[in-house]
């Protein structure tokens, strides 16, 4: 099937086509064997905790995709941190869902990396604006997916379009290069004040101010030209001759606050990550950052089967409740039985089979997701944001990606 841009389309992914092969010849296989056993299949990244908290989201979208289908769930809530243990438990006939697998866990992997990359963003300036800028590093299909995780992380904003008209925000951005490249150099005032005069009065004058000129020639040039109606000026030096940043943007301040522009605000960009943003913090007011959230690396889900039940090989038998009758069983490697995790007031995530008793103090964190192919969570991307973060908080997460 042939797709404009070589994509896969949604009807494949939720007919359970977006699948791996060899799925697709073990349905043959058992279907020819007359087997289908009631299984209990748990999604893990790491067995045990390890000490290192990550970001689970892409939720929303697993339930989408499972819709419909005969299958009960169990998974953390969007937002949630987790080190270790199930972030997701399936229970149904083992044919009824297996051909969702690949879909499954790329709905989870990709989206869980990009909100820790931002999580650790966000709480390398935790009062600065800090805005998402790696939509232009992925596909385009998948942008709203990056700026979606950059706002569960607590990012205040993103700047792809028509992510934000699927999310429902406005994107936020002023100008390129570009737009100064056409004005050419020595005419930089008059690119400022077309800007100025030429976009919605909400749009903030954020001056581009490292394009010809050094950066403190440029931001005293968009300070005379702009006077009160510029709110800040952005650096975004390329890498190759940025040489000390934090010297460059320290520079700007002071020749800004040395002329009276003290409420002219700084806004840095380019290749930034958590420990240039720690550097930079106390001397700038605002942060880009994109290639470290779409650069990082998937959260390594799999799915493994951890019961069961031989005798209910029939698509039609009722469910059974989890560890009633199955026969724990795993992979080399892997835990056997069906499990638990909880947070601890301290902030501990502890896991353990789900049918002994749990930390004293403990809270389950599984929660319904699906019953009978049917949704039984409401999703709020607001609440899961200030579940994130109060979450980071409870565990240390900053502290722990140091």
């Amino acid at each position: 099937m042939s797709t404009p841009f070589d994509t896969v389309p949604d009807e494949a992914i939720l007919e359970g086509r977006a699948t791996d092969a060899y799925f697709e010849r073990t349905r043959t296989t058992l279907e020819h064997a007359g087997r289908n056993p009631h299984v209990v299949a748990e999604v893990t990244a790491d067995q045990f905790p390890t000490g290192e908290f990550e970001v689970f989201t892409g939720i929303t979208d697993v339930a989408t995709l499972f819709e419909g289908y005969d299958v009960d769930i169990d998974a953390l809530p969007d937002g949630q941190l987790f080190d270790g243990g199930p972030v997701m438990r399936i229970e149904g006939s083992y044919l009824d869902f297996a051909a969702l697998e690949t879909s499954l866990l790329g709905f989870l992997s990709q989206p869980s990396g990009f909100a820790t990359a931002a999580l650790e963003a966000r709480l390398a300036a935790p009062d600065s604006q800090v805005l998402s800028f790696g939509a232009r590093h992925v596909h385009p299909t998948i942008a709203a997916t990056v700026e979606r995780a950059a706002l569960l992380a607590g990012l205040d904003g993103f700047s792809h379009v028509a992510a934000g008209e699927v999310l429902e925000r406005d994107p936020g951005g002023t100008m390129p290069h570009a737009l100064m490249f056409c004005f050419g150099e020595g005419n930089q005032a008059e690119a400022w004040t077309a800007f100025d005069e030429a976009v919605a009065e909400d749009v903030p004058r954020v001056a581009l101010v490292d394009t010809f000129w050094d950066e403190k020639s440029e931001s005293l040039l968009a300070a005379e030209t702009l006077g009160d109606e510029l709110d800040g000026v952005r650096i975004d030096t390329t890498g190759s001759r940025r040489g000390d940043f934090r010297h460059i943007a320290r520079e700007v301040r002071w020749e800004l606050d040395a002329r009276g522009h003290e409420d002219v605000d700084i806004f840095c960009s380019g290749g930034l990550t958590p420990e240039s943003i720690r550097e930079l913090r106390d001397v700038a007011d605002g942060f880009g950052v994109g290639s470290h959230i779409t650069g990082a690396p998937s959260v390594d889900f799999s799915l493994d089967i951890v019961e069961i039940n031989e005798g209910s090989e029939d698509p039609s038998s009722s469910r059974t409740q989890s560890g009633d009758d199955g026969e724990p069983i795993s992979k080399r490697g892997k835990l056997s039985g069906v499990k638990e995790v909880y947070r601890t007031p301290d902030g501990g995530h502890q896991v353990s089979l789900a049918d002994r008793e749990g930390p004293e103090d403990g809270d389950a964190l599984l929660e319904p997701l699906i019953r009978d192919g049917e949704i039984v969570r409401e999703f709020d991307l607001g609440e899961a944001t200030e579940r994130c973060l109060a979450d980071a908080d409870v565990v240390g997460f900053d502290e722990s990606t140091d």
